[in-house]
């Protein structure tokens, strides 16, 4: 009777449990949705101190933490979140390698590291990482929206990066990953299609365009950025920057 008693007890506390998380995660989607990230980041990190392998908290954990990043002043604080960002994902992809998910946010945490490096080994290691986990997360989800723009944007990124360094990683570290304008375009109008809203994408995407002398192609790119809608807190300042692009180029 003890031990049946006991076994009841084990059986209702992990329904309890599984019950809160349902909650915390429905708290930090709302959250997400009313633009307050640093928010939904605390639900998720509260997901994780009661479920450590809860693969949707590591997943929006490690994104959250690269946006929030990114709007840090203090460059020591922005690489402390990648750095959380980069284990998060870590942690996602040892859960289960063949999320799509856990290979994008991995590929945009070592995107996020690398804007920040200032070690040459460290920078081609996050460099190669970056298309890495890209190309592993379209393997498995080749409509994985922001996969394939996180894959566009490394091949802008690499395309245009400056060839002094790039020779001098090659000598020292073997070199980067090959890239094109081309396939630049390719990713990012692909995202364009399967995350209409995503405005990142249309940012650089035009940036892209711009850089290659397409203004014919930039600016509808831009007129479509600014109409759209705010979903993140980082669209304000990207939408203000896609702006100011399209009054200088008309």
């Amino acid at each position: 009777m003890k031990r049946l008693l006991v076994i009841a007890f084990i059986f209702l506390a992990g329904k309890v449990v599984a019950q809160d998380v349902e909650v915390l995660l429905k708290e930090a989607s709302n959250l997400e949705r009313s633009l307050k990230d640093e928010q939904a980041l605390d639900k998720y990190k509260s997901v994780l101190l009661t479920d450590p392998s809860n693969l949707q908290s590591l997943v929006r954990a490690s994104e959250i933490s690269s946006s929030v990043g990114g709007r840090q002043v203090d460059k020591k604080a922005r690489q402390e979140y990648y750095e959380r960002a980069r284990e998060y994902a870590d942690k996602a992809v040892a859960l289960n390698a063949n999320s799509a998910d856990a290979n994008y946010v991995r590929a945009v945490a070592a995107s996020k590291l690398s804007e920040v490096e200032t070690e040459n080994k460290k920078l081609a290691n996050d460099i190669k990482e970056v298309k890495l986990y890209a190309d592993k997360a379209l393997a498995i989800d080749p409509n994985h929206g922001k996969a394939n723009y996180v894959l566009g944007k490394f091949n802008f990124d690499m395309a245009t990066f400056p060839w002094a360094k790039k020779a001098a990683l090659k000598v020292l570290f073997g070199g980067i990953p090959d890239a094109s304008l081309e396939n630049a375009f390719k990713y990012m109008e692909k995202c364009k299609v399967l995350e209409p809203y995503y405005v990142l994408n249309f940012l650089d995407l035009a940036k892209a365009y711009k850089y290659d002398n397409q203004p014919s192609k930039a600016i509808p790119v831009l007129n479509q950025m600014v109409k759209l809608p705010t979903r993140t807190p980082d669209d304000v300042a990207i939408k203000a920057e896609g702006k100011k692009m399209l009054s200088e180029m008309q």
